[in-house]
């Protein structure tokens, strides 16, 4: 009987993954806006207007900074949500993704690209999510969103 429950669980995984790779990023992301996806399968014109991506690099997913980053950025990630964010993690330099050659990171580094395409932030250190909110907060775009919801 465990061997049957495995084998369902596996079968359900392997679904639920061949899933995930036949529908788009924007389409993953509205359905879960608290996932995180991987730079090599994320085309940031299709986020234009849409989410604001918030990319996490590093040259290893063992990077203390990225370590730290991720777990300051998924601990409030509701937060996030409320502001449109779209999580993006790149820890393969060699990969060479479209990403990573757009920002051209040395090292550690989050930036922030507004739903407008254009770079916001750049930052060499972990920030909090709190801070991030402000800066996205103080964006034409952003704070037209905050008035329409009035």
């Amino acid at each position: 009987m465990r061997h049957i429950i495995l084998l369902l669980f596996a079968m359900t995984g392997a679904f639920a993954a061949h899933a995930a790779d036949v529908l788009p990023v924007p389409e993953r992301w509205a359905a879960d806006p608290t996932q995180v996806f991987e730079a090599s399968e994320v085309d940031l014109r299709e986020l234009q207007w849409l989410a604001r991506p918030v990319i996490v690099f590093a040259n290893s997913p063992r990077d203390p900074s990225f370590v730290e980053q991720m777990e300051k950025l998924l601990s409030e990630v509701d937060r996030l949500v409320e502001r449109d964010v779209i999580l993006i993690a790149d820890t393969d330099p060699d990969a060479r993704t479209e990403v990573r050659q757009r920002l051209r990171p040395r090292g550690f580094m989050l930036a922030l690209i507004g739903k407008d395409g254009e770079i916001n932030l750049r930052k060499p250190l972990p920030w909090t999510v709190r801070e991030l909110s402000r800066t996205i907060d103080k964006m034409p775009v952003r704070q037209r969103e905050m008035q329409e919801r009035r």
